[in-house]
């Protein structure tokens, strides 16, 4: 009975992933051409930011415009049909957001936006054990742990199979 009812929960669970994936999709926003891919999405200020679309169909060039980076071009890529576009954000931008703005002949203008971020990450992520060389004492502490755990195992289950017999 109790795995009856774990199943129907699953699949109720699956059943429901299924239906919200075709709404979540439509709720996405534009979709096919007319959309622009920014990569990173949160850039900081020095980084290099590509923009790439096919919304200016079969043409091979088209213009863009960063309120921060400043004008680009944007030229065909690997892919047929996919124009990319390159630029710069300066040392000195402020971080928030930033509108970029393609245009394509005839009449073709876009317009979307990402994050400058304060700045960008530099280094190891720092975990609070401080530099290896100094990390001996934690290892030990760590090692008397585990062996304390092992033991306390080892008693529990040989106590078990005691009260089993008797």
């Amino acid at each position: 009975m109790r795995n009856t009812r774990i199943g129907a929960g699953i699949c109720l669970a699956v059943g429901s992933l299924a239906f919200a994936a075709p709404a979540a999709e439509a709720a996405a926003g534009p979709s096919g051409d007319q959309t622009i891919h920014i990569s990173p999405a949160h850039a900081s200020p020095g980084s290099q930011v590509t923009l790439s679309t096919r919304a200016c169909g079969k043409e091979t060039y088209g213009k863009g415009t960063s309120e921060a980076g400043g004008a680009f071009h944007l030229l065909e890529g690997d892919r047929k049909g996919v124009l990319v576009g390159v630029f710069q954000i300066p040392r000195d931008a402020e971080p928030g957001t930033d509108t970029v703005t393609v245009k394509c002949p005839p009449r073709i203008k876009i317009t979307d936006t990402y994050r400058i971020t304060d700045r960008a990450p530099r280094g190891g992520v720092d975990a609070g054990f401080g530099t290896p060389s100094d990390n001996s004492a934690q290892l030990a502490v760590g090692g008397v742990l585990l062996a304390g755990a092992v033991a306390g195992g080892v008693i529990r289950t040989r106590r078990r199979t005691v009260a089993a017999r008797g």
